[in-house]
């Protein structure tokens, strides 16, 4: 079984897009399916709680945890989506805003 990751993006454009500055506001996820140390599978999501003012913590991580994912990549997360990731057992991981999507899972599973 392999390991799913979702990484916080920028844009759409997914393994070739750029790691976001935030997690809950990021415009879009980058839902990547590893086996062992290979990239299976990448598909895109666009993020419902971008444009919120409040809140957007807790919906992103529901709708990650609801996803089956178990590694969020971001380059911060805020207190109180800290504290549910981690509730939801979902590891999360800081990389600088702007590396490369790819380079940042490789970083996990590698």
């Amino acid at each position: 079984m392999g390991l799913k990751v979702a990484v916080a993006a920028k844009g759409i454009k997914g393994l070739e897009d750029e790691v976001s500055d935030v997690f809950g506001r990021a415009r879009a996820f980058a839902i990547v399916e590893t086996e062992g140390d290979r990239i299976k599978n990448v598909k895109v999501v666009d993020n419902p709680a971008a444009s919120y003012e409040y809140g957007a913590g807790p919906i992103t991580t529901k709708m990650l945890a609801d996803m089956g994912v178990k590694v969020v990549i971001a380059s911060d997360f805020g207190v109180g989506a800290s504290v549910l990731l981690k509730d939801k057992n979902i590891r999360a991981v800081k990389v600088k805003a702007g590396t490369n999507v790819c380079r940042a899972v490789d970083s996990v599973i590698k």
